[in-house]
């Protein structure tokens, strides 16, 4: 662990292959996790700071409300922290909801792995991953933010919204955080204008517009929207209805209504579907996914050479009779393991050649005569480098394929 001292915190036991926050909260669903040099994870979320650090066996973790921050001078542009509710602490239930831990991952991958050979192939480098339960409203904003944009720069944007129109809770380690701003703080005058100073372009407008417009409709109106199976934090689960090859009727509607908002268009309202309001089975399609339906699962020819509305529903109707319920889940471990930023988790193999000479003395059978025989050895070994996975070591296997001689002879001169 280095510097970092432990003994204060909490901890959930959990494996690596059921979670790896280091792969789930830098994938592109939240964009407001911050990582320390000492591997701690820390957020604003429901009135407090939380921090996460994870090893093989536990999942570590403090929650620490604003009255106990030490916090430097609050900037004039900042607001307030919000005063806790004195009560149980309820850090742990909460973690377990926001990160989703209740399903069982390993049956899960086993599941979707047997009906598909590709996921199959590429799923066992990026075990861990969870879909977040992140609060409706903070996807709706991070994702109307990921138009033609990349996970770097949408999270610098949020961090802006945030320090400008959030809740100041307090400062840990010296670094301000904000909780995420209601819609009704982004939907006064100004706000627009103020948005394009802080360079989110034309997603000024789209922002202001839709908190305009979700603050106007009744409280409560986006999680009525969300899946009954996956309630708010705190609620009680009921039954989504009935299965359908393009999604619960639930599904459908929630689509539709987003669609209506602001800067929102089919990919967008599919990952809020399925990072904000619980719907598994919705299958985001922006250029990544479409890649991948083009490569791996025979998409752009014939009708589908494009990604039009038919096609994009046709790719998530597809996903879904391979992977059910739970698509849009299977479909981010895929979009994950294509993104740049793990790259390096893909096994490197190398061949090296190693050519050794080595001189031998040796007495012809039928003559009697001395010959000298430069014998050639080579050997061919390939080095794999196993993915590095955290709080792991690197290991390297090595291989050997072949081994070769090489024989020359010569008589020794009398």
């Amino acid at each position: 662990m280095g510097a970092l001292n432990l003994a204060e915190w909490q901890k959930l036991p959990i494996t690596l292959t059921e979670l790896c926050i280091n792969t789930t909260l830098r994938c592109g669903q939240s964009f407001r996790w911050r990582k320390a040099d000492t591997g701690v994870w820390s957020l604003a979320l429901q009135n407090r700071i939380i921090s996460l650090h994870q090893d093989p066996q536990y999942l570590y973790y403090r929650s620490i409300p604003p009255s106990t921050l030490l916090s430097p001078p609050t900037p004039p542009a900042s607001h307030p922290p919000s005063v806790l509710e004195d009560g149980p602490d309820d850090t742990l239930e909460l973690l377990k909801h926001y990160l989703n831990v209740g399903p069982d991952l390993s049956k899960l991958y086993a599941q979707w792995s047997a009906s598909d050979a590709n996921f199959a192939r590429r799923a066992p480098d990026f075990t861990g991953i969870r879909v977040l339960r992140q609060p409706a409203w903070e996807a709706l904003v991070g994702f109307i933010c990921s138009s033609n944009n990349n996970i770097s720069r949408i999270s610098q944007m949020i961090h802006k919204l945030c320090s400008n129109y959030g809740p100041l809770l307090g400062y840990l380690e010296e670094v301000a955080y904000h909780d995420f701003p209601e819609p009704r703080a982004l939907a006064g005058a100004g706000v627009e204008a103020k948005l394009r100073e802080l360079g989110f372009g034309y997603r000024a407008r789209y922002i202001a517009e839709t908190a305009r417009m979700v603050a106007e409709k009744p409280e409560g109106w986006l999680d009525s929207l969300r899946n009954p199976e996956a309630p708010v934090f705190g609620g009680k689960a009921r039954s989504a209805g009935k299965w359908s090859p393009n999604g619960r009727e639930g599904y459908r509607t929630a689509h539709e209504e987003l669609l209506t908002l602001q800067g929102v268009g089919p990919k967008v309202a599919d990952c809020v579907c399925l990072m904000g309001l619980g719907w598994g089975e919705a299958v985001p399609v922006d250029t990544h996914v479409w890649q991948i339906a083009q490569r791996d699962y025979k998409f752009g020819k014939g009708k589908h050479a494009s990604l039009t509305k038919a096609t994009y529903d046709a790719v998530g109707d597809k996903f879904r009779s391979l992977w059910g319920q739970e698509a849009g889940w299977a479909h981010s471990v895929l979009f994950t393991a294509d993104l740049r930023a793990f790259s390096e988790r893909l096994v490197a193999k190398k061949e090296e050649v190693k050519e050794e000479v080595v001189v031998k003395t040796e007495e012809d059978a039928e003559s009697g005569a001395e010959i000298v025989a430069e014998v050639v050895e080579r050997k061919v070994k390939v080095v794999k480098k196993k993915i590095k996975r955290e709080a792991e070591v690197d290991e390297a296997t090595l291989l050997l394929l072949e081994e070769s001689k090489r024989r020359s002879k010569r008589r020794r001169q009398a």
